[in-house]
């Protein structure tokens, strides 16, 4: 049997927008979104932002809207 790894356990991650007791998650709300946003424009993933499933839909959704209004920059990754 392989021996274990010295490393110590995760400590559990406080939901940042439970943290800042935000309820609705707002398109306008720039400030809030983009720290969700990369700096090459790509929405972070839930596992790095350590939000719920519902909120990383409510996010998506708003940060979609934003770009939309011209609040966000696109994706700035040419294809």
């Amino acid at each position: 049997m392989p021996p274990k790894s010295p490393r110590k356990p995760a400590k559990p991650r406080r939901n940042p927008l439970d943290r800042d007791g935000v309820s609705y998650v707002d398109y306008k709300n720039t400030d809030l979104l983009r720290k969700f946003v990369s700096d090459r424009g790509k929405i972070r993933s839930r596992r790095v932002t350590g939000v719920s499933a519902q909120q990383q839909r409510q996010i998506a959704r708003a940060v979609k809207n934003a770009r939309e209004m011209a609040l966000l920059p696109y994706s700035s990754v040419a294809r």
